[in-house]
C-alpha cells in the first residue's frame, strides 16, 4: 500500500511539471495599455491582460532586440509565456513581439520605484547615444564580402504590426545592400507580405490591406537609393492577408529580398 502510495506521488508530481512546462511555453497575443514601472536603474515596461501583469522588456533605445511602447498608445504583444522569474512584478514573456498601435490617451499609467523590483542586472547596452540607424549602418554587416556569392540568397525582413521600416532594419538593410555588391548583384526580387494575428481572446487581426506594396516598394528605393541602381527589379506583394493561427503569426509580417549575381 505504501508502495503504490509512493509510486501515485511520482507520478502526480511528474504530471505537474508537465503541466507547469506547458504552461509555461503557453503562446500569447492581445492589445492592451502599456504601463511603466520605474526602477532605480532602467525602467521597465509592462502590460495587463486578464488581471495578470506580464513584463515585456526594458527602457533602451533603438538599438535593442525588443523597441519599447509607448505611453499614449495602444500595444499588441506577441509573446510566449516563460518559467523565468517575473521581472518588474510581471510574468516574462519570451520571446515577445511588440506593435504600437493607435493612440490611445487613456494608456497613460507610470508606476513609482519599489526596492523589490529593483532590478539586478544592467540593461542590454551601456549609457551613451544610439548608433541605431533610419535604413542602413555601415559598420552592421563586416562578413558580408566574405560570403559565398556565386548563389541566389534570400534576405528577409521582419516588421511590426501594420509597420514599415523602422531604426531597428539598418542590420539586414546594410546586410543586403554589402551582399548585392559584393555579388555583383544582376537581378534583385523584392516581395511584401501583409499578415494578420489572432488573439487569444479569438479576435482576428488583419494589417492594413496596402501594407505588402507599401513594403515592398519601400525597400526597393531604399536599397536604389543607396545607389544600388545597376540590377534589375522586380518588385511584387501580396494584397491578401496571411492565415493566423495564434502562433509566430508575427513572422508573416515580412518583406522578402533575393539577390542574384550576374
Amino acid at each position: 500500500m505504501a508502495r503504490r502510495t509512493a509510486r501515485s506521488g511520482v507520478w502526480a508530481a511528474a504530471w505537474l511539471a508537465l503541466a507547469s512546462t506547458a504552461a509555461a511555453q503557453q503562446p500569447l497575443n492581445f492589445v492592451a495599455c502599456p504601463i511603466v514601472r520605474d526602477t532605480a536603474s532602467v525602467p521597465c515596461w509592462l502590460s495587463e491582460y486578464e488581471g495578470r501583469l506580464y513584463f515585456l522588456t526594458l527602457q533602451t533605445d533603438v538599438s535593442a532586440p525588443v523597441t519599447p511602447p509607448w505611453l499614449g498608445h495602444r500595444v499588441l504583444v506577441e509573446g510566449t509565456i516563460s518559467s523565468e522569474p517575473s521581472i518588474c512584478g510581471g510574468v516574462v514573456l519570451k520571446p515577445v513581439h511588440l506593435s504600437v498601435l493607435e493612440g490611445d490617451a487613456s494608456c497613460n499609467t507610470m508606476l513609482p520605484a519599489e526596492d523589490r523590483y529593483n532590478l539586478t542586472f544592467e540593461p542590454p547596452r551601456p549609457p551613451g547615444p544610439s548608433k541605431g540607424r533610419l535604413a542602413f549602418d555601415a559598420s552592421a554587416a563586416p562578413a558580408a564580402q566574405r560570403r559565398d556569392t556565386s548563389t541566389p540568397r534570400e534576405f528577409v525582413i521582419s516588421y511590426a504590426f501594420d509597420g514599415v521600416v523602422a531604426f531597428n532594419h539598418a542590420g539586414v538593410l546594410t546586410e543586403i545592400l554589402e551582399f548585392a555588391r559584393a555579388a555583383n548583384a544582376g537581378a534583385i526580387e523584392v516581395v511584401g507580405y501583409r499578415g494578420a494575428v489572432l488573439l487569444s481572446n479569438g479576435q482576428l487581426m488583419a494589417e492594413a490591406p496596402a501594407i505588402g506594396r507599401q513594403r515592398a516598394e519601400q525597400v526597393a528605393a531604399l536599397l536604389q537609393g543607396a545607389n544600388l541602381t545597376t540590377p534589375t527589379y522586380t518588385v511584387t506583394w501580396r494584397d491578401e492577408a496571411a492565415p493566423a493561427g495564434g502562433v509566430e503569426d508575427y513572422l508573416s509580417r515580412r518583406v522578402v529580398v533575393t539577390v542574384r549575381s550576374r
